[in-house]
């Protein structure tokens, strides 16, 4: 392991020497697909308020899970900015969770979002730090087998992150379910300065760095999609499509999950 981590010039520089990695293929088959996207608030780097792209690239994704983050107005009534009846036509996704406010559609911005599956369970979390961040969570039988997901927006300061990160490992440690953890993690680092290292041993692959932000010119690997056991994800893949890249200032991350190897290892 790296004694001291990367300075963001070096790691720019690395991304831009190898080029950016879209995909990363595991040993194992999968069963269900789950992404994550940050929709920027609909807002488009052509700086155009416009949802209906939005619900485009999410079914471009072709998901059976999706969590989306900052799908709400961030400040007065926090109003939700999908057309949710809609984003269901086109997909065939619907929310999973009801928060309070009848105004938005998640809670701190988090929406997560299903083809099928039966709700068994929901929550939501506050996450420590100087910034307003949460994280929904829900347990979802799907196709048998009961998977918990936790959809998350980390905050800007790295100390906030990591308090965020071990937060969310309290909130798996003592669930036998496979868990699913994905969102904005906000983390570029990824050396042992990296707030993702509160994961570990918990969930993975943490080391699996696929850039996704900015969506013109990915360097960061902001967004991310880990699993407890990790070998749950047989592949992640950067979805970087025309529409994708105008849409947001970020690209959805997408992973394939195997069902069978989480029974099998969950515990």
């Amino acid at each position: 392991m790296a004694t001291s981590a990367p300075t963001l010039p070096k790691t720019l520089v690395s991304t831009l020497r190898k080029g950016a990695p879209s995909y990363i293929q595991f040993d194992s088959d999968h069963c269900t697909s789950i992404a994550s996207y940050n929709i920027h608030k609909c807002v488009g780097t052509d700086g155009r308020f416009m949802p209906d792209r939005i619900a485009h690239v999410v079914g471009e994704l072709n998901a059976d899970i999706v969590a989306l983050q900052e799908a709400d107005e961030r400040l007065g009534n926090r109003q939700g900015l999908l057309d949710l009846d809609a984003l269901h036509k086109h997909t065939g996704l619907v929310p999973l969770h009801k928060p309070d406010n009848q105004l938005s559609h998640g809670w701190r911005g988090n929406l997560i979002l299903a083809r099928e599956g039966i709700v068994k369970n929901r929550a939501q979390v506050r996450l420590p730090g100087l910034e307003p961040r949460g994280a929904v969570i829900v347990d979802l039988e799907l196709k048998g087998v009961t998977v918990r997901i936790i959809a998350a927006h980390f905050g800007l300061l790295r100390r906030s992150r990591s308090l965020q990160a071990s937060t969310l490992v309290e909130a798996a440690r003592s669930v036998i379910h496979p868990t699913i953890l994905l969102g904005d993690l906000n983390e570029w680092r990824v050396g042992n300065r990296s707030s993702l290292l509160e994961f570990l041993p918990h969930f993975g692959p943490v080391h699996a760095i696929l850039p996704s932000f900015p969506s013109r010119y990915p360097l960061l690997a902001l967004d991310r999609i880990l699993a407890r056991p990790a070998n749950m994800i047989s592949s992640i893949e950067i979805h970087n499509s025309p529409l994708a890249r105008v849409a947001s200032d970020h690209l959805p991350i997408k992973a394939k999950l195997n069902l069978d190897t989480s029974v099998s290892s969950a515990g």
